[in-house]
């Protein structure tokens, strides 16, 4: 990720992005910048690839049935959508819900590096291969690593990163249901370590 990308639009008071106009397509797409949502001190911070038409429309990420599969994973793993924090690797809606290009990827990264070092999560837990491979910096195998703990470094500071699967591919294939499911249950596991999850009230 660049490491100064979108400094002059960052805001560290609302650990958010306001008026970036780096990428002209975002920007003639968009309604709104989807910044992102949860405390500012979760332990988990989820990182999904971009706000569709929903979360342009709501601003805020994985609404809809993506965040449906998401809020029902979490709560399955005795945690709730108010106890982590969500974002994208871009803020603003990519036309026709295109993917991300790799210069949208690359403008917007400087913006995820600081919302990670602001939150300083226990774990980094990222939503498909999209969001995998640019926080980890190298290809991801999503299926085959779901559930797996890796490592990053920004700026001299660590963080541990936990691929796994998009919430939509569980709808379209259900066979990646139970990775989906596994990879929370290790997610929730190091929240508890943190002591701030809500495990054991549901």
């Amino acid at each position: 990720m660049t490491e100064d990308a979108g400094a002059d639009c960052w805001r560290t008071e609302r650990v958010g992005v306001v008026g970036c106009e780096r990428c002209p397509e975002l920007v003639d797409s968009r309604s709104q910048i989807v910044n992102g949502v949860g405390p500012d001190d979760a332990d988990l911070l989820f990182v999904g690839e971009a706000p569709g038409a929903n979360e342009d429309e709501q601003g805020e990420p994985f609404v809809g049935r993506s965040g449906d599969v998401l809020d029902d994973g979490l709560r399955d793993v005795g945690l709730a959508r108010q106890d982590v924090r969500i974002t994208n690797c871009v803020r603003c809606r990519p036309p026709e819900n295109r993917d991300p290009t790799s210069e949208e990827l690359d403008s917007c990264g400087g913006y995820l590096d600081r919302e990670i070092a602001a939150v300083d999560p226990a774990v980094i837990v990222t939503l498909g291969k999209v969001p995998g491979e640019l926080v980890l910096d190298r290809s991801v195998a999503v299926t085959s690593e779901a559930g797996d703990i890796d490592e990053i470094e920004i700026d001299g500071q660590r963080w541990q990163v936990l691929v796994c699967v998009h919430p939509a591919a569980t709808l379209y294939d259900p066979g990646q249901q139970t990775a989906f499911d596994e990879a929370l249950q290790v997610a929730a596991e190091y929240a508890g370590e943190s002591g701030q999850s809500t495990l054991g009230e549901f």
